[in-house]
Formats: structure tokens, sequence, C-alpha cells
């Protein structure tokens, strides 16, 4: 690789931060400026995104643009970054987002604005940082610092009750990732002997692969009593482990039922924060139990499968049922986010390729899709500064091009077929019902029962999303106030057409976006499917390859002194 494609996402990662310091250079007072410097961050991060994006080939190795420096060699962490499909397709979303959240922004935000900004412009750095991190610590840094910004963007220019959902959301997210902390360390200690530990991935990965399928094989013979070792400590404490990973994940999804932070953070974050969190946020829980928890612990994964299986189908169900109870719209698209999640959940606890592949994508179509419905949400929010439905009521007759922007968008929160959510949410309840049929090739299964009642998610989430479109835009004009609403302008109109245009492209053509997810999606199956006992394992796919650590440099030895010549003899004055 060239000198710029193995410095490519250093540069993605870490220019929204140069910019952030040229921000806090310019004077308060220039609001302007301000938003401008940050909106060409935002689009220059958006095209070197696209190059990262471009530049991954499908039929490469599994991680790509890597770049690894020594960092505290001491405990065996290093800067190491590089990108999957996965990582690179949630990567593309994040910048794509960017410049859309800071156009949204612009009449929205009206004080402290130079502050504002600096948070948007860390905040995706640290979400850029953890999507391509190789370093299991170095993850943990990008995820934990994700949450300082995200806290002032609620807490400080959020609504009327933003303290209580600030800290409501910290503690809870803060919570699940001490958990987290506490499990990465022990896994540092076990997965490598003295002297060769490292907080790399492929590290830990690699030597945790022997153990868990021994544990697996002494699983199928019913009897683990002569494990010894890694796979022993495996046994006895890897479902506590995990159990760690996956509080803090299932924390961040959100699953059922850590579910109820969520709520109070969208309906007071501001319009950039709440589509930042819908859009990228969210699915860090996602890609954490994809890249560290199922991965680390396939065994006691398929132990917890039903049980977190069952908490993705009531997170389903329940999330749309509270989306038919909700009178307030900002609310019912934040409920919808806890059932659309549980499809991605459910996708990834069927083990089948369907399923993960239609979880993948449902965590790109979520983003897409959400993040455009709070968008459009703000844009009303600013006319009417009201959030209930009672209060709106026929305005299609008075804003006509925004009516239609939001039923498009409605369609694909819906997964009507020929948008985008309708390739994830099919692919995703696709494998769960092929997941009945594994235990035939040795497989552990999901029964009928969870496709079963995920299928009822999707009746409800139609019925939710069009019963609040018909009480908000059709019907008479019953409120005076609504009468000389203003349609869509250029700048909202040239912010949302990119998400309508994703819609109709991810639904129409969603092979190119599957192409680079399939070989994340073979991976995974294979390292999840080390758990399960009878499984046939494609073992060329189990071991994690990443580039090795530069050499260490040495210090030149010095050289030997050369004598210094005699002084010639001086003569004496006297003589």
């Amino acid at each position: 690789m060239s000198f710029f494609d193995t410095h490519l996402l250093n540069l993605v990662v870490f220019l929204p931060l140069v910019f952030a310091a040229l921000v806090a250079m310019l004077p308060a007072s220039e609001n302007g400026q301000i938003r401008t410097v940050t909106l060409i961050a935002m689009v220059v991060d958006l095209v070197f995104g696209v190059w990262a994006y471009m530049a991954y080939v499908p039929g490469g190795p599994e991680f790509q643009l890597e770049y690894r420096a020594r960092w505290f060699d001491l405990f065996g962490t290093s800067y190491h970054v590089g990108v999957d499909g996965l990582a690179v397709s949630l990567l593309l979303l994040t910048v794509f987002l960017g410049p859309l959240v800071v156009l949204a922004s612009t009449t929205y935000i009206k004080f402290r604005i130079k502050e504002f900004h600096l948070a948007l412009l860390v905040l995706q750095t640290t979400m850029l940082g953890a999507l391509v991190s190789l370093d299991v610590l170095l993850f943990y840094v990008f995820f934990e610092a994700m949450l300082i910004p995200m806290y002032l963007l609620v807490g400080v220019w959020g609504a009327e009750d933003r303290q209580m959902a600030a800290v409501k959301f910290f503690l809870y997210t803060l919570a699940g990732s001490l958990l987290m902390l506490v499990a990465i360390i022990a896994v540092y200690f076990i997965s490598s002997p003295v002297g060769a530990r490292s907080f790399d991935y492929a590290s830990i990965y690699n030597g945790l692969l022997d153990a868990n399928r021994q544990l697996s094989a002494c699983t199928t013979e019913g009897s683990c009593d002569s494990l010894t070792g890694l796979a022993a400590t495996l046994h006895t404490w890897g479902p506590w482990l995990f159990a760690a990973f996956a509080i803090a994940f299932a924390v961040k999804v959100p699953m059922w039922p850590l579910h109820t932070w969520l709520p109070d953070a969208h309906v007071q974050a501001p319009v950039a924060g709440s589509m930042i969190l819908a859009g990228v946020t969210l699915k860090m829980g996602t890609f954490g139990f994809w890249r560290y928890a199922i991965p680390f612990f396939p065994v006691a994964t398929q132990q917890a499968r039903p049980f977190l299986a069952t908490l993705a189908v009531i997170g389903i169900v329940y999330g749309a049922l509270m989306c038919l109870a909700q009178r307030d719209i900002k609310k019912l698209i934040a409920y919808s986010s806890v059932s659309h999640l549980g499809y991605c959940m459910l996708g990834i606890l069927a083990i089948t390729a369907e399923g993960a592949t239609g979880s993948a994508y449902q965590m790109l179509n979520h983003g897409v899709s959400t993040g455009a419905l709070f968008l459009l949400f703000g844009y009303l929010y600013e006319r009417r500064h009201s959030r209930l439905m009672a209060d709106y009521g026929g305005i299609a007759k008075v804003m006509p091009v925004f009516t239609a922007a939001f039923v498009i968008i409605t369609f694909s929160s819906i997964a009507v077929p020929g948008t985008n959510g309708f390739i994830g949410e099919f692919l995703v309840l696709l494998g769960t019902f092929k997941s009945d049929l594994g235990e035939a090739a040795g497989n552990a299964h999901l029964t009928m029962v969870f496709g079963a009642f995920a299928t009822l998610g999707v009746i409800l989430g139609a019925a939710y999303m069009l019963w609040m479109v018909q009480k908000v835009f059709f019907g008479g004009l019953t409120h005076r106030e609504n009468q000389h609403l203003t349609d869509m302008n250029l700048r909202e109109g040239l912010t949302v057409l990119p998400f309508i245009v994703l819609v109709a492209v991810m639904g129409l053509q969603p092979q190119p976006f599957l192409d680079r997810l399939s070989p994340s999606t073979d991976r995974f199956l294979a390292r999840a499917r080390v758990g399960t006992p009878g499984a046939a394992l494609q073992e060329d796919q189990l071991r994690v390859e990443v580039m090795s650590l530069p050499p260490r440099q040495v210090a030149a030895a010095p050289s030997a002194p050369v004598p210094l010549a005699a002084a010639p003899a001086v003569p004496s004055p006297r003589q």
C-alpha cells in the first residue's frame, strides 16, 4: 500500500479534531465562520471517508487500510487501526451524516454556537476512532470518549428536561462501560502468557480461539471436568466475562429492559444530537456484539443465545406497542429505534448468513431512515415548537413538499418493498426462520416462535407510523397556527435529498453494499459457530490476521571516544 493508503484512516479519524482546533481559535461572535469551517471539515471528511470505502476490496484481507504504531509497549497496547466490511460501511454512514448534521443545526442552535460545533467535531472523531480501532484498549478509549460530547449536546442544547436526560444517558452508559473495562483487563491477562500479553484484537481473539474450541468440544461430550489451563478458566469465568461485554453493548443498543435512557435522551436532544444518536451511536452496541462479545466468547454466547434473542423480540414488540401509545411525535420516533434495533440483535443471534447480513444492513438502514425522521421533525418543530400530534393535522395542504419527503422516509422506516428498510428486515426474518432448521446441521437454533413474534413488529410498525402520518399531515387544518406554516426551503431540501436518494439506492440496488458486508458476515458466522457443538467450521476464516508491530527503534551505540592529540609545547617566556 502507498503511504496515503496506510494513513488514510488516521486522516479520516483526526481531521475533524484538526478543524476543531481551528474553530477553537475563532472568535465566539463569528457564528458564520464557525459554521462554515465546521461544514468544510465534515465535507472534507466525507470525501476521505468515501475514498476509504471505495479503497476497501471485498476479496482482499479481512482488515485493510491498516496502520499500526507502538504506543505503550509496557502494557502491550499499540495504536492500531483498520477496517473490515462492516466497519468501513459504518464509517461511511458516519461521515455521510456529518455535513447534514451541521446543515440541520444552522437555524436550530442559537446560543453557544462555537461550543456546539466543537462538540460535533470531537464527537465525530471519537465515533470514527471506535469503528476503526483494532486494539481493544484503544477501542475502549474512543468508546468512552463519545460520552462527553454527547452528554454536552443533550445537557446544554437540549429541551426543558435536558439535564435529567443527559445525566441518565451518561450514568447508564458509564456503568456498562466500566463492566466492559473489567472484562477487557481480564481477557488481557488470561488470553496470553506473561511476556506475550497484548491488548491487540488479533492477539486476544487468537489467544482464546483454541480454548474456545476445547470448551465447545467438551460441551458436546457432556463432561468438562478434564479441562486445564485457559479452557478451564473460560469454562468458569467465560459466562461472566461475556455478560460484562454484553451488558455494556446492550445498554448502548439499547436492548429491553436497559432502554429507558433512550426515549428521554432523544426527546430532549437537539436535532443534531438525535440524528447522531440514532444514526451512529446506537450502532456501537450492535457493532460491539459483532466484533467483540460474540467472537471472544462463542460458547457463552450459545448458552445465553435464547435469553438474548427473547430480549430482542420483546424489544421489537414492546417498542412498537409503546409507539402506538405515544402522543409525542419525537418520543414515538425514539421508541421506534428500540424496535428496529431489536431486529439488528435478532439477526446477529440467529447465527445464519441471512440473519447476519440483514443485521449489518439494518444497522445502515436505521441510520438513514431514523436519522432522516429526526431531521424532518426538527424542521417541523422549528416552525411550530410543539411535539404533540394533537397540535398538527392537515399540514399537507400548506407543506406538500415536506409531506412528500416525510412519507417517503416513513415508507423506508416501515420496510415497504423498494426501500432500504425492506432488504434489512426481510433478511433478518428469513435468517431467523432458517435458524430453526440449523439443528440438522449440528447448529444450535432459534425456534420459529422468535421469527413469528418478530414479524408482529413489522405489522405494528406500519400501524404506528401510518397512524402518526395521518394524524399530523392529513385531515382538516383545525389549528389556525398551522395555516401559515412555510414549506421546505432550499437548505432544508438539500439536507433531506441525500437521505431520499439513499433510501432508493439501497432499496433498489443493495448488492454493492452487500458485497462489502459479505466477507465480514462469513467470518462472523465462522467465529460465532466455534461455540456450537458439532458445527462445521471454516478453518480459513477463524483466525484473525493483522499487520505486525513495527520493529522497535534501537538507539545507535555511541562511538568510541577519539583521543585528543598532544598539544605542542609552548616555550617559556624566560627561555
